[in-house]
């Protein structure tokens, strides 16, 4: 343990080795000064080789308490067995201070009478107390920078979870809005059937497939350019064209500098297609919608014109979209629908740093 750099920065939160170094001089030198002060009452050369004995005193206690706090943790390593550790720690402190001390407090006080110097043991009793609290205080260091050390490892292990949830449930999103577009073209193209030839019906597929070629392309991305959901979103109005004709208008007011921020990918589409669905789409009534940019915000709006009957709906596609931008950002869409104008308002994302 002492020599392997990774095991003390695993059970202690930090490689130790100056810390220790530091920590033992200050207190072999601390007790040197309260027992005899060495340094200001004896000749160097003595006073260097009575604090030499403090401080083998010193390294014992140190290297015992340090290996006593090694295993504790490895015993107690929950947080909730914090507090039964540094209980058992502490008194596991008064106790091996004690006993070494008492041990090298006769090893001293032989020293001394072999220089022919009166050391009586009881007065290291003196210095128990101060040496004990210093100890402590310094062993408080190794707590402190472990408790912070685990703090910061189980915020981020919490956090990776959190993101690897909030990223599963991204991906089912995602693949339910899949489907959902799927199951609206299907019905689409059982229309195209009723009404019109088999070649109109073979041309919605040709450009299905090539929509769909767009979907699988993007990939599992959370975030999409709006220039790309663009293209994606006008691609599908050009299959809905050919069905519906010059019945259905889009007004697109999009600021080119504004083509790259970020955006839920297919939101726009499942915007365009629930409006589609549930709205009168005819030569009488031509639907029109309207895709412009006011501050920073795409929104999607059109005139409520309400089927008389309503085609299946799977009721995913607002929902979806509402979840999928609660998920990756702090910012959420705005749904506004006075029975006469209905208008959905999604943020756009300047980039990743939005996300949570």
């Amino acid at each position: 343990m002492l020599f392997n750099k990774k095991k003390r920065i695993q059970y202690l939160g930090f490689n130790d080795v100056w810390f220790s170094v530091i920590g033992i001089l200050i207190l072999s030198l601390s007790t040197d000064y309260i027992f005899n002060n060495s340094f200001g009452n004896y000749p160097l050369g003595l006073a260097f080789y009575s604090w030499t004995a403090s401080l083998m005193v010193t390294i014992c206690d140190w290297l015992i308490i340090r290996r006593i706090l090694i295993f504790l943790r490895k015993k107690f390593p929950d947080f909730r067995d914090d507090v039964k550790r540094m209980v058992i720690f502490f008194f596991a402190i008064v106790i091996t201070i004690f006993v070494v001390d008492y041990v090298g407090g006769h090893l001293i006080e032989y020293v001394y009478r072999l220089w022919g110097k009166n050391a009586n043991y009881i007065t290291q009793f003196k210095v128990f107390l101060p040496v004990t609290l210093l100890t402590i205080m310094i062993m408080a260091i190794y707590e402190a920078m472990y408790y912070y050390v685990r703090l910061k490892t189980s915020i981020r292990a919490e956090e990776q979870a959190k993101q690897v949830m909030i990223q599963a449930q991204l991906d089912t999103l995602r693949n339910q809005a899949q489907p959902h577009f799927l199951f609206n073209s299907l019905n689409t193209l059982r229309d195209i059937i009723d009404q019109d030839s088999k070649e109109d019906a073979k041309g919605f597929v040709d450009n299905l497939s090539d929509v769909y070629r767009f979907i699988i392309e993007s990939g599992n991305s959370n975030l999409i350019s709006l220039e790309k959901e663009l293209k994606f979103a006008k691609a599908y109005i050009h299959i809905q064209s050919e069905r519906f004709g010059d019945n259905l208008k889009l007004n697109w007011d999009i600021p080119k500098d504004k083509l790259a921020s970020m955006i839920i990918p297919m939101s726009l589409q499942l915007l365009l297609e629930n409006a589609i669905k549930h709205n009168i789409i005819s030569k009488a009534k031509p639907l029109v919608i309207k895709v412009a940019i006011k501050e920073n915000v795409l929104v999607v709006g059109n005139k409520i014109q309400m089927k008389s009957t309503q085609t299946p709906s799977t009721k995913i596609g607002l929902k979806n979209i509402e979840k999928r931008y609660q998920l990756i950002s702090n910012k959420k869409p705005i749904i506004h629908d006075d029975g006469a104008y209905f208008t959905v308002s999604l943020p756009l994302l300047k980039s990743s740093k939005e996300s949570l």
